[in-house]
């Protein structure tokens, strides 16, 4: 199985410039807990809930003149849409991330990776495997 054949599509980007207060809206409003970043269409960053509250509310900086720049997940960690599903499990679990990017040949972004979409569409017993190593404390 492919990642393109598991992954959700219609994932919209932000701009480096993007408020933290509009992103932290956007992901309350969606429902996500990750909203990637991207520059002249091409995919630059992360912003994940937790970036939002250990660099930007536990910060030294006053988090309401924050942007996505300031708060961002790199490098980039991504999959390919055409490789295969165990090859982007293996990504998840090395780098302990739930979400994973999607990208193409072109280095455009198309979708994301999540591990409901692998519990949904690749099996339970993969999606907990993966569970397991990506929620293990960090050492």
């Amino acid at each position: 199985m492919k990642v393109k054949d598991i992954m959700h599509r219609g994932v919209k980007c932000v701009e480096p410039e993007t408020p933290v207060a509009q992103i932290a809206r956007k992901m309350r409003d969606e429902d996500i807990g990750a909203v990637p970043v991207c520059e002249d269409d091409r995919l630059v960053g992360m912003v994940t809930d937790r970036d939002i509250v250990t660099r930007g509310l536990a910060g030294d900086k006053n988090c309401a003149e924050l942007v996505a720049r300031d708060v961002m997940s790199k490098p980039i960690v991504y999959a390919r849409a055409d490789e295969d599903v165990e090859d982007a499990l293996h990504i998840m679990e090395k780098n302990q991330i739930r979400r994973l990017p999607v990208i193409n040949e072109n280095k455009r972004m198309v979708g994301m990776l999540s591990l409901g979409d692998i519990s949904q569409k690749a099996g339970r017993d993969l999606a907990g495997e993966v569970m397991r190593s990506v929620s293990a404390h960090h050492a």
